[in-house]
């Protein structure tokens, strides 16, 4: 049996009989194959997988790697035709159901559905070349040249009410950043990273940029949060309070049903958030009195804080609201949802609260914490230091 690992060996390979091609062994039952070309230099590779279920053969056709030299054509070889082999050997969804970039994302959506991630596949994806892009094909340069295209793409601001006209401005790094995030994810389920600097390390082209998210300046202070909240309309009111109590973010307060809250222990089980990792917060009893409110008479299946027609609230329903209560209350006019999360972050970091439990309260991580709002804590720590100087 040949060593195809060996360039040398793999060079004075003869084409055989039947077009059979030459085997290596990589495992028990899995095997990576080379027919080398009748015609020219190089050749066509091959996965080969024992079904012992099925009692029979699955073969596979790679590819000539025609963008790769030297061992990495062996390297990039053997991490497809095992990669092939898990997916046979599991029972085979891949190879059956996911053929396409925009398959891919299908089942991600599947696995972990959400409006943002939804929404993004559906502006910058499924209308995009790499959608078609079959995924055994799949090399850095699609993706390289899909990031382009997304970084060149306006952003979208918003619609104004009275010409509902589009306004866009230039798509910054941060923002390319975030859309790129879903596709990574889609593409990191179902395969496995190619071999460093080569065209097949198609997770290359979608490293975010480094230094592009800027800390969040816009701070609103407990007066002008009060002010926002009174010059909010009704139907928004309560969810907008509630933006102003807890530092959650504003998509998984509007996840909340009334089944998520346990008026008995004041906890608050917040499933829906951006880390997909459920937690549980206890609240005081003046902020458990005004959540009681909202569940009142409403089944354990709605949302806690709902629209007027009973919908949840989502970012195209909540923006506008908190535009006009913005200009009406004389805030600053970039104050949106997340500004109200920020400064209650803010505030409790002043108040000394540990960042690890700040960390847990707001469903992020110890380190976005530091990166965010260390600046405050290095505040507090010099006023203290101060504090005990003789």
């Amino acid at each position: 049996m040949a060593d195809l690992s060996r360039i040398g060996e793999r060079e004075k390979l003869k084409p055989r009989n039947g077009n059979e091609p030459h085997w290596h062994r990589l495992r028990q039952g899995v095997y990576l194959g080379y027919r080398p070309s009748r015609k020219k230099a190089g050749g066509i590779w091959f996965a080969r997988f024992y079904d012992a279920e099925a009692n029979r053969n699955a073969r596979k056709r790679l590819g000539d790697y025609g963008t790769l030299s030297g061992h990495d054509v062996f390297k990039q070889a053997k991490a497809d035709a095992e990669a092939w082999a898990e997916t046979v050997e599991t029972g085979g969804e891949r190879a059956r159901d996911m053929e396409t970039v925009k398959d891919a994302c299908e089942a991600y959506l599947k696995e972990k559905p959400g409006s943002i991630t939804e929404g993004v596949f559906r502006r910058h994806v499924y209308s995009d070349p790499i959608a078609k892009v079959k995924l055994d094909k799949l090399r850095r340069h699609h993706l390289k040249a899909w990031r382009e295209r997304l970084e060149h793409s306006p952003a979208l601001l918003t619609r104004t009410k009275e010409a509902k006209k589009k306004q866009t401005k230039v798509r910054s790094k941060s923002t390319v950043n975030r859309d790129m995030v879903p596709l990574r994810a889609a593409l990191g389920m179902v395969l496995k990273p190619g071999a460093p600097n080569t065209d097949a390390a198609w997770q290359e082209a979608l490293r975010p940029f480094k230094g592009a998210d800027k800390r969040r300046e816009l701070y609103l202070d407990r007066d002008e949060r009060k002010r926002m909240i009174d010059a909010t309309c009704g139907e928004a009111k309560p969810f907008v309070k509630a933006l102003c109590l807890l530092p959650l973010r504003p998509g998984a307060l509007a996840g909340l049903t009334v089944r998520d809250f346990d008026k008995r222990t004041r906890a608050l089980t917040v499933g829906k958030d951006k880390n997909g990792n459920p937690r549980q917060l206890t609240m005081p009893q003046v902020i458990a009195d005004f959540f009681e409110v909202q569940v009142k008479n409403k089944l354990p299946a709605a949302s806690i804080f709902a629209r007027a027609s009973g919908e949840a609230w989502n970012k195209d329903a909540w923006k506008h609201p908190i535009k006009d209560a913005v200009k009406a209350a004389d805030l600053p006019r970039a104050a949106s949802a997340y500004t109200l999360r920020h400064s209650v972050i803010t505030d409790l970091i002043r108040e000394r609260l540990p960042i690890l439990t700040v960390a847990q309260l707001s469903g992020t991580s110890v380190a976005m914490i530091e990166k965010h709002y260390g600046h405050l804590v290095r505040d507090d720590a010099e006023e203290a230091l101060a504090s005990i100087a003789i």
